[in-house]
């Protein structure tokens, strides 16, 4: 299976089309999405609630039929599609603005209460904009956020192969992330520019993780 996900930023072209045409993904984690999007060849689902006017939170599109279709968190989507679990979600970050599903004083207390909700929902398949990295320095989320995370996954029995890709930003790791059965064969992780003719169609890039079920265990992080 080859999943990919991407924060659109709330943007939707001709350009956009052709990148996600290009990831040549099974399933589209997608988050930040336009009202507009369309994606021929693919079944979509999106989150009832809008981040913003005409922007999904989250969104899923499955070359094959979405079985199911679960809301456990305002800003997170989970799907069934041929048995597999998924869930795509944006999870709180340093100054998000005050929403009544952001539970707690502290991002801490944020990003546990809106994550634990997905954990619930027991994906195997979970990925989208985290706004939390796993390595290195700390800006979007929490060092207490990211080892809560740590455990939430190994309890889900998942690992997190994005988890040392980079970000866009020299020097910082990613925030959006894929994270699949520890079981499952990993071939690729990589992260795929998100610009067209040197302009950026997003202020996030995409990424890409290609793993399929097997006997063992291959964690790339």
């Amino acid at each position: 299976m080859r999943i990919a996900t991407w924060n659109l930023a709330g943007r939707w072209d001709a350009r956009h089309l052709g990148l996600l045409e290009g990831l040549d993904a099974d399933v589209l984690l997608l988050t930040e999405v336009s009202q507009r999007l369309e994606l021929p060849g693919h079944h979509l689902a999106r989150t009832p609630e809008d981040m913003a006017e005409g922007r999904s939170w989250a969104a899923i599109a499955s070359r094959r039929p979405i079985d199911e279709v679960r809301h456990p968190h305002p800003a997170t989507l989970a799907a069934t599609i041929d048995d597999v679990r998924l869930a795509c979600s944006i999870l709180p970050w340093r100054g998000c603005t005050p929403r009544p599903f952001w539970v707690g004083e502290r991002l801490v207390d944020k990003q546990v209460h809106a994550a634990a909700a997905v954990e619930a929902d027991t994906p195997q398949v979970w990925g989208g904009d985290w706004n939390q990295a796993f390595v290195g320095p700390e800006s979007a989320g929490t060092i207490a956020g990211r080892e809560w995370l740590r455990a939430a996954l190994d309890r889900l029995g998942l690992t997190l192969p994005t988890a040392g890709l980079p970000h866009r930003i020299e020097g910082a790791a990613s925030i959006d992330h894929v994270a699949v059965p520890t079981t499952w064969e990993m071939t690729e992780a990589l992260r795929v520019d998100a610009a067209h003719e040197g302009r950026r169609l997003s202020d996030h890039d995409a990424y890409v993780v290609t793993a399929a079920p097997g006997p063992t265990s291959r964690p790339l992080a």
